[in-house]
This record gives C-alpha cells, sequence and structure tokens, in this order.
C-alpha cells in the first residue's frame, strides 16, 4: 500500500501539471481525485497501525475497530474532497466553458496515468481474488470484514473508469471544438466518485458498529461445539466482529447434566479448543454452561 501511496502521488502531480497546461477541468477534477486517494491510503496505513496497539484498561478488547473506523472516514474524504469539488468545478465549468489548451499533453498524461492504474487495478483484483473465493464481486465487497480491501478495489476501479471519463471528454472537445464535453466528464466524474462513496461509507458503517461472523464460520462454529464430547445442545450463539482478523464469541451450552465441575471446565475448554481450530479468527470466547432440564424451556437454539 506505501508503493501505491507513492505512485499516486507521483500521478497526482503529474495530472496537476497536466492541468496547469491545459486548463481542462476534467483533468483538474482527475488531479483531485488522486490526491483524496494519496490521502485515502495514508489513512488506511494509519488505520493498521494504530489497530495494532496492545488492549489496554479503557479498551481491554483492543483497537481492531480503528481499521474500521479510519476506512469510513476514507468514504468521507473520498465525497467530500473527489466528489463534490469534481461536481463543482464541471458544473462551474458548463455555465462558463473554457477551451481546452494543449490537448496533446492531456491526452499523454491521461494515458500513462490509465497504463499505472490498470497496474494497481490489477494488484488490487489479484489481492480480493485470494480472499472472495466463489463469492460475486458484489458480495464480496458487502460481507467482505477486511476494509483495506473493498475501498482500495472500488478506489482503484473509480479511479480508472474516471481516466477514461476524462479522456473521453478532452477527446470530444478536441473533435468537436465544443469544451462542453470536458466539463460533462468532470460532471461524470463527480457523480461516479459519489456513488463510490456512498456504497463504501454503508459498508464501512455496518463493520464498525459491528457484523457478525460470515455464515460459513458460523456453521463451523455451531459444528464444532455440538460435536464436543459432553455438547448435549447449543442453546444460542452471538458473535461480532471486533477486528478483520478478531471474532468475539458468545454461547450458552446444555451440558450433561451428570459432569462434575471439573468435567464441565474441561469441556468447555474442550469447545473452545474445537471452535479455534477451525476458526482462529475466534480470539475471544465466553462461553456459559447449562443443563439439559433448563434448556429444554429456555431460549430456542440459534
Amino acid at each position: 500500500m506505501l508503493a501505491a501511496l507513492v505512485a499516486n502521488l507521483g500521478i497526482a502531480i503529474a495530472k496537476f501539471v497536466g492541468f496547469l497546461l491545459t486548463r481542462s477541468s476534467s483533468m483538474l477534477a482527475e488531479s483531485v481525485h488522486s490526491v483524496a486517494d494519496s490521502a485515502n491510503q495514508a489513512l488506511l496505513l494509519l488505520g493498521g497501525a494504530r489497530a495494532r496497539q496492545r488492549a489496554t484498561r479503557e479498551h481491554p478488547f483492543g483497537y481492531g475497530r480503528e481499521r474500521y473506523f479510519w476506512a469510513f472516514v476514507v468514504t468521507v474524504v473520498l465525497f467530500a474532497l473527489g466528489s463534490l469539488f469534481a461536481l463543482y468545478e464541471g458544473l462551474q465549468k458548463l455555465r462558463e466553458a473554457h477551451e481546452v489548451t494543449s490537448p496533446g499533453i492531456a491526452v499523454g498524461i491521461l494515458v500513462v496515468a490509465i497504463v499505472i492504474e490498470s497496474l494497481s487495478l490489477r494488484v488490487a483484483v489479484r489481492e480480493a481474488n485470494a480472499e472472495r473465493g466463489e463469492a460475486s464481486w458484489s458480495t464480496f465487497v458487502r460481507r467482505s470484514k477486511n476494509p483495506e480491501l473493498p475501498v482500495v478495489l472500488l478506489e482503484d476501479v473509480g479511479a480508472e473508469v474516471g481516466l477514461f471519463l476524462a479522456l473521453g471528454g478532452v477527446g470530444l472537445s478536441l473533435l468537436t471544438g465544443d469544451p462542453v464535453w470536458d466539463a460533462a466528464a468532470t460532471v461524470a466524474i463527480g457523480i461516479l466518485l459519489g456513488v463510490i462513496a456512498t456504497l463504501l461509507s454503508i459498508e464501512m458503517k455496518s463493520l464498525l458498529i459491528g457484523e457478525g461472523a460470515s455464515e460459513a464460520d458460523v456453521a463451523a462454529i455451531r459444528a464444532a461445539m455440538r460435536s464436543t464430547p459432553g455438547v448435549r445442545q447449543l442453546i444460542h450463539l452471538k458473535t461480532q466482529h471486533l477486528g478483520p482478523e478478531e471474532l468475539l464469541v458468545a454461547a450458552k451450552l446444555a451440558l450433561d447434566p451428570s459432569l462434575s465441575f471439573p468435567e464441565v471446565a474441561a469441556t468447555i475448554n474442550a469447545a473452545e479448543e474445537r471452535v479455534r481450530a477451525q476458526v482462529p479468527a475466534a480470539r475471544v470466547m465466553y462461553i456459559e454452561p447449562d443443563v439439559l432440564a433448563r434448556a429444554s424451556t429456555g431460549a430456542a437454539v440459534t
């Protein structure tokens, strides 16, 4: 991610120089977009560093959700700095269109930026594929517990599409002699970034307020607990991600009533070991023992 940050800063500088030479509004929108992307990558790096802090008395479950918080801030930056600026600039230019000067420079910079962003997108897709498995891309973005991958992936997609929009706007302005196409491309870039920022903010908010484990992990946890010797019934189970790689598990188990107190403790420990063997992220576990007679009149199994 650090290499991507340096590359984005370089692209942002090149685009801004291109804007100064061409006065293209879509080039300016893309310059600000790259600045926003660079700031976002810096924020994601900050979130990752802060999430590695040791648990404290004030935060006994650690700082894993720092990654979710800073990923949510990224969506705000993307919307405010990227989308709103592009929309403002584009609408201004629609009202007072200015001719694009030196369009060849703009085209050259945009083509180089497209190549670089394509390489960055390729890396993001490869890393996302390793996690998403057979899931669709929309399912992956909605269900991923790793905030960085969806953010970087959608940012790269937005950057690539935005570059093609800018190239199309500059190209059509050059072919038709009408600068309104450049302004229209700028508005389109603003709408694109707004849509991406909105989608990401919805997903990051969900992670920030607390999401449960995936269906596959919940099924694995249930199977591990139910297969533990001495466990008669799983009464209820609740999970919540404290961070992308840390899961809180709380459960109530109906145990064999003939077990002695030491055997109850051993059964609980065995259940925890079985769960962690199947779901290593289940680092924090609280299991409450019960007896089958009480369980039969209590809460339903979940």
